[in-house]
């Protein structure tokens, strides 16, 4: 067993979610050295299966969560500041629906979403005549009137892989594929024993405190490391999703009230298909298969078909996927009432601290993250100010309003890419689109293509860069562009991946190459999370 006990961290991480990232950023931001361990890739799990959405919950209000309905509707503006490349506003359609809420809930409700939360920036609620409105033509006519409001998309795997990287860069060390085996305090110092999927090595690691960030493993980390009897902290709830080709011509997005009292969204989703979500259903299967359900394709396509004029059908459905929500079990009775509210617990095991975890969402990482930096200043004494609010994600530093001249600049310093790939370049990177096309000067300069609008350059720049090792983490976490390759062109990219991770590449100077140059074993070819 190798042991890394050469160096104490300040805080070892258990989860590579985006929990578990943005504390680590926000602590690396502070002086704190920290490690993360995460048992497959980053955003694996909980927080590539969201519904896209940075926003403030408008349902949420329903059960008097107004401290969390005010932060999340002030997180928008925030993470849309620093994220302007991978979060934007989008308007969001709410058809009144006679028999279920009244308009003058939905009213008053709207009213509140749009004053609680200090909007500054995103457009107020209006009222839409949906006979004349073009947000009315794809939906049947018994649908008249609606609320148009704001809230904003993001892509939420990319979300997470950006803290991953900006904690990387102030010092933080960041192990995906790496599985927390063990941990245990001694003397007051955490030894956490990890176990790296690619070579089989464990190592040994010393912390001052544990930070359980395992989402939906949360409990088993406690199980483990603490020893405890089935702890039940956790609600678990599955949420999925189905996409379908592009339902309707405008980039407005859908909010539809179902019969069961329950929500759900139609969402433009990376411009040709439509993204229609979610489901909530109590969980108690197997963490490592969690997938859609017979009955939940069939709840989706019914409650989509009660509000547009062309049904929504199996048929129709090219990508569907699923993953379990941690929510902090209130003793809530129904799934759609828990609480998407987080709680954090600091204990002491051993005279050694550590910090859980429980529930969250994404819209309201940065402040976990900061109400969790209070709770390990208070265990490893103060470090430094809140800092993440006004610094960018990296390839964010750019005004919220100039997205589509950052586009138009860099189209033409590269008018070897057409427009709508140059728009997908900045959509994923930002001003670090630059590093992704880096000296080609033509389209052949960009490599293999493998699909879609898909290069070897940039493959190459996400095993350098981003961790990515298979073409899962390439096609559905880091760039979304499965929707876009056929069976065979994955297989292709698997192979060259595979074939990249054997020889372990490296540009110099990158993370990865200067990882591999301090025995790290590079960026590409660990392994693992802490469950």
């Amino acid at each position: 067993m190798a042991d890394a006990a050469r160096q104490t961290y300040d805080l070892f991480i258990i989860g590579g979610g985006i929990n578990g990232c943005g504390i680590a950023r926000d602590a690396a931001g502070r002086g704190f050295q920290v490690a993360v361990a995460e048992m497959n890739d980053l955003a694996s799990g909980t927080s590539s299966g969201s519904t896209k959405l940075v926003h403030g919950g408008l349902r949420y209000l329903e059960y008097y969560e107004f401290r969390l309905v005010r932060e999340a509707l002030k997180e928008r503006e925030v993470l849309w500041a620093i994220a302007p490349h991978i979060i934007k506003p989008m308007r969001f359609i709410l058809p009144h629906h006679k028999g279920l809420r009244p308009a003058w809930m939905l009213r008053i409700g709207l009213f509140l979403y749009d004053h609680i939360g200090g909007r500054r920036r995103l457009p107020p609620t209006r009222v839409l005549d949906l006979s004349s409105d073009e947000a009315g033509k794809p939906l049947k006519p018994v649908y008249r009137k609606a609320f148009e409001y704001s809230d904003c998309w993001a892509d939420d795997a990319r979300l997470v892989v950006l803290n991953a990287s900006d904690a990387r860069q102030k010092g933080a060390k960041i192990m995906p594929r790496t599985r927390v085996v063990s941990a245990r305090a001694e003397e007051g110092v955490w030894l956490v024993t990890t176990l790296d999927a690619a070579s089989g090595e464990e190592r040994t690691h010393r912390a001052r405190m544990l930070v359980n960030a395992g989402g939906p493993w949360v409990d088993q980390v406690i199980a483990g490391t603490l020893h405890r009897n089935d702890p039940r902290n956790v609600r678990l709830v599955k949420g999925s999703h189905i996409v379908i080709k592009r339902k309707f011509e405008h980039d407005r997005a859908y909010f539809f009230q179902n019969d069961d009292d329950r929500i759900f969204f139609a969402i433009p989703y990376d411009e040709d298909f439509t993204l229609i979500g979610t489901t909530d259903l109590d969980f108690e299967g197997d963490l490592d298969r969690i997938e859609i359900s017979e009955q939940e394709i069939g709840y989706l396509c019914e409650g989509a078909s009660n509000y547009f004029l062309s049904p929504v059908t199996r048929d129709d459905i090219v990508w569907t996927f699923s993953a379990v929500r941690p929510l902090y079990d209130d003793g809530a009775s129904k799934a759609q009432e828990a609480t998407r509210d987080y709680v954090l617990k600091r204990e002491m095991v051993d005279d050694a601290p550590m910090l859980n975890i429980f529930g969250g969402k994404i819209t309201t990482y940065r402040k976990l993250a900061e109400a969790a930096l209070v709770e390990v200043e208070k265990a490893l004494g103060r470090r430094g100010d809140s800092w993440t609010a006004d610094t960018p994600l990296p390839g964010g530093d750019f005004p919220v309003d100039a997205f589509a001249e950052i586009v138009s600049q860099f189209h033409a310093r590269h008018s070897f890419l057409d427009e709508a790939e140059a728009r997908r370049l900045i959509r994923l990177y930002g001003t670090n689109a630059e590093l992704v096309v880096g000296a080609a000067e033509t389209q052949d300069d960009m490599g293999t293509r493998f699909g879609g609008s898909l290069t070897e350059r940039e493959v190459q720049y996400l095993i350098d860069e981003e961790w990515a090792v298979t073409a899962e983490d390439v096609l559905w976490r880091r760039t979304k562009q499965g929707l876009r390759f056929s069976e065979g062109e994955r297989s292709a990219l698997d192979s060259f991946m595979r074939t990249a991770a054997r020889t372990e590449t490296g540009v110099a100077g990158t993370p990865r190459a200067e990882e591999k140059r301090a025995g790290d074993g590079g960026i590409g070819t660990g392994t693992g999370v802490g469950a």
